[in-house]
């Protein structure tokens, strides 16, 4: 699952991954919920020393939104508040930061994985930006590819990495 994350370009673009918090799972059933909460800051891998700052949080669905009822993960942040229900195999990505909770199920099961990426870019604005950015370049090198502003802009979004980054 991790493989194939690291080779995702959106996931890429979005997180900036430094390191990932090595994927949990759950399963709710009929009654099942979590309440709001943020997530941890700081995650202990296994019994060792290594820690990952949760910059990213992210949930992987494993059950089609047919399959259950309920169970949506809503997540509050500046944007508002989004209820998200993804097809087997889609993930969310959002701020570790935000605000969230599971609604209860109430028929079926609902399958996940959730992990936490530190990005190599701590802030959740600066990251945003990045993402932005990056996108419309990937946008105008296939629309434009020799367009000479392509090159300035590239760096530009490269400086901007390596003044937030945090490596």
């Amino acid at each position: 699952m991790l493989q194939r994350l690291w080779q995702n370009p959106l996931f890429m673009s979005a997180a900036l991954p430094h390191k990932v918090f090595p994927p949990l799972f759950n399963c709710y059933r009929e009654g099942d919920s979590f309440g709001y909460h943020v997530d941890n800051a700081i995650r202990q891998v296994g019994n060792g020393m290594e820690r990952v700052r949760t910059d990213v949080s992210s949930t992987l669905f494993f059950s089609d939104p047919e399959d259950y009822d309920g169970g949506e993960l809503v997540i509050r942040d500046t944007f508002g508040t989004q209820r998200v229900k993804f097809p087997a195999g889609d993930l969310v990505l959002y701020p570790a930061t935000s605000l969230h909770r599971v609604e209860p199920v109430t028929r079926g099961v609902r399958l996940a994985s959730f992990f936490w990426t530190q990005s190599l870019v701590r802030d959740d604005g600066q990251r945003t930006l990045l993402f932005e950015m990056d996108q419309a370049l990937q946008r105008l090198t296939q629309d434009a590819p020799d367009h000479p502003s392509l090159i300035a802009l590239t760096g530009t979004y490269h400086n901007l990495l390596r003044r937030w980054a945090d490596v």
